[in-house]
């Protein structure tokens, strides 16, 4: 499940890769169509980039939350509830110790 989860991550981060290649081309292909300026061009290039950075945020928050989601329905501890558990753990063997 998490190959899963890890394989989709990553396809989604080479997508988001590619598209920043992608973007540059088109951005250099519509300055020569239309003649834009280099600043124009910059400019159309910048907000593509926060386009794409934006949908890669969205992209790890979606996954942050689908990672804990599996968790639970596999039933796995997250580390603060691990710690408390050993933290519990060593309590109970220092009270059958001093029982003993």
């Amino acid at each position: 499940m998490n190959d899963l989860i890890e394989k989709t991550l990553l396809a989604g981060i080479g997508a988001l890769a590619l598209s920043q290649k992608k973007a540059e081309e088109l951005v250099e292909g519509l300055q020569r169509q239309f003649n834009l300026s280099e600043e124009k061009g910059q400019e159309l290039l910048n907000k593509l980039q926060e386009a794409v950075s934006s949908q890669q945020q969205r992209l790890e928050e979606v996954a942050r939350e689908e990672l804990k989601n599996s968790a639970v329905r596999l039933g796995l501890v997250d580390r603060e509830e691990f710690k408390l558990l050993v933290e519990r753990i060593e309590r109970l063997e220092q009270r059958l110790k001093q029982a003993e």
